[in-house]
Formats: C-alpha cells, sequence, structure tokens
C-alpha cells in the first residue's frame, strides 16, 4: 500500500495514512476513506508527509503490524 507519513513520533515507528477512493453505489459520488497504519521503519529518515510503500508482515507488537519498503 501507498500512503502518507503523519507522524514520526514513534521510536523505529511512523503513522501511514493511507487513503482510497470508492464510489458510492447508488449515488455514484465518490468517497475517499482514510486509514492509519503503524509501520517499522528501521531507518528513520522519514519526515512527515513524505509519501511511502508499506507492506504487511508478521506482528512486530500490538500495533505493529506492517513495514516501510521503500520512500516514494
Amino acid at each position: 500500500m501507498i500512503g502518507e507519513v503523519v507522524s514520526t513520533k514513534g521510536a523505529k515507528m511512523v503513522i501511514v495514512a493511507v487513503e482510497r477512493i470508492r464510489r458510492h453505489p447508488l449515488y455514484k459520488k465518490a468517497i475517499r476513506k482514510t486509514k492509519r497504519f503503524a509501520a517499522h521503519n528501521e531507518s528513520l529518515t522519514l519526515a512527515v508527509g513524505d509519501r511511502v510503500e508499506i507492506a504487511e508482515t508478521k506482528p512486530i507488537s500490538k500495533t505493529k503490524h506492517f513495514n516501510v519498503v521503500k520512500k516514494l
């Protein structure tokens, strides 16, 4: 998944907001859905606003199930 870093306050962790757009089944209006994922980040070179790719991995902690693959 591709998203934007919204928080870098955790140690070796970033919060990534992934936005997806879908059409309403009846009214056909575009609806934006945003979900935030906690992702593991070893390199510590990311800043708020960076676009990153994350991938699912084995559970690292209670809320971290994703890993930062690369910065886009």
